[in-house]
């Protein structure tokens, strides 16, 4: 397990703890690492809420699908974040949602009783730990806040920029790589791909953005 302390040093999880306890604070944890290929779904939507996990290598997506089965991407995680956290520790009895790994993915599985409960082991660090937690989940809040801000405008256009805005203010730079491709952004921003092609199109010919794939440039 030592192998992965770059990244797990990452996961905010893990904020303020020192190396020589990781090893022990993960044994504690009965943290488990699993191999998933790419399109595996690691979590399933309707699946029990027990277990969270911190994405070791490759990368995932969290989605949901409608009544009508229409696909919406909830946000991307790439190594060193945490997944799942908040359905397992809120007590819920299934996901809503599901995570799939976008290529092959390694990820450390964690069964969230252990963490909301201080073990026998009377551990230092397991108030740290959920302190830690806590703050994650917080900080998510506000980024499903901000995906509403986003996907809440009217118009596909309006989403477009809406969005555009976000990745310049979470970059500091007005050209960036956005973490989507065209049918993924589409599923963000909850829109018709065909539409959304067509938006980007005028907003090229307008002058107002430059991009090729998912690189954008705001003019």
């Amino acid at each position: 397990m030592k192998k992965y302390f770059g990244i797990l040093r990452k996961c905010s999880l893990f904020d303020q703890i020192e190396d020589q306890h990781l090893i022990a604070m993960l044994s504690c944890l009965g943290a488990q690492r699993a191999e998933f290929d790419k399109k595996y779904t690691i979590f399933a939507e309707g699946s029990p809420a027990k277990y969270f996990g911190i994405l070791l290598s490759g990368s995932a997506q969290i989605i949901r699908h409608d009544y009508y089965g229409n696909r919406s991407i909830v946000s991307g995680v790439t190594p060193g974040e945490l997944f799942g956290e908040a359905f397992a520790c809120a007590g819920e009895q299934t996901l809503p949602v599901s995570v799939v790994a976008n290529e092959p993915c390694e990820v450390l599985l964690i069964d969230s009783t252990h963490v909301l409960h201080t073990c026998s082991n009377g551990c230092e660090f397991h108030r740290r730990m959920i302190y830690n937690l806590m703050r994650d989940m917080a900080r998510k809040n506000i980024m499903v806040y901000s995906k509403l801000e986003i996907t809440g405008k009217r118009s596909t256009r309006e989403k477009i920029l809406a969005y555009l805005a976000h990745m310049e203010q979470q970059t500091g730079k007005a050209e960036f790589d956005i973490p989507f491709d065209r049918q993924e952004l589409a599923d963000y921003l909850e829109v018709d791909r065909s539409g959304l092609s067509v938006e980007i199109s005028k907003l090229k010919r307008e002058g107002v953005i430059d991009c090729h794939k998912n690189h954008f440039v705001l003019l």
